[in-house]
């Protein structure tokens, strides 16, 4: 149904360069067929350059919405894109750490895929939790307190929201329709 998701809002959050270029395109193009008004939100109101494998030049993403002008409360979940470069800046940046911690603190859908959660690991809310990444992160999010598992899609809801997380483009099949299923309309 192209409108099940009606009335959900929900913000991705990247840096400008180094998103992973389907890990951006295919979920906000997928969810919103399905309804959902889709938020982008990134360091600077310019365009964010995508990457394939992180190396070669992919398309161009506008962007919505600076980063510190992103409120938890305006939204219903949130997703973190992958790529190396993006993830390795994202969660270095305060503002991004404080929405993530919102979220969570609010009981809201969280979602990354690839290096995405490594701003997960950086915000400190992995603890008791099991997740899945790239099998390179694996150390740091055990390291975090939580337990790395190797699937193509896992939704933990243990820890009062739910966690999706994948492990790299190739799992965008799975990894959409779990972020989809975890977003509740608000009515």
């Amino acid at each position: 149904m192209a409108d099940e998701l009606n009335g959900t809002k929900i913000l991705v959050i990247a840096t400008n360069y180094g998103v992973e270029q389907d890990e951006i395109v295919v979920p906000v193009e997928q969810l919103r067929e399905k309804g959902a008004a889709v938020t982008i939100a990134a360091k600077e109101q310019s365009p964010i350059q995508t990457l394939v494998g992180d190396k070669d030049p992919g398309q161009q993403v506008d962007v919505d919405l600076a980063l510190d002008e992103a409120d938890e409360s305006d939204y219903d979940a949130i997703l973190i894109p992958g790529g190396t470069i993006n993830a390795d800046t994202l969660r270095r940046e305060p503002g991004a750490i404080a929405l993530v911690t919102a979220f969570a603190d609010a009981g809201k859908p969280i979602a990354a895929i690839c290096h995405g959660p490594w701003l997960l690991v950086e915000a400190g809310i992995l603890p008791g939790r099991t997740i899945t990444s790239f099998h390179t992160l694996q150390t740091d999010i055990r390291n975090a307190g939580a337990e790395w598992v190797d699937r193509e899609v896992e939704v933990d809801v243990s820890g009062g929201y739910t966690l999706i997380t994948s492990r790299n483009p190739g799992d965008l099949q799975a990894f959409v329709p779990a972020v989809e299923g975890a977003v509740v309309p608000v009515g």
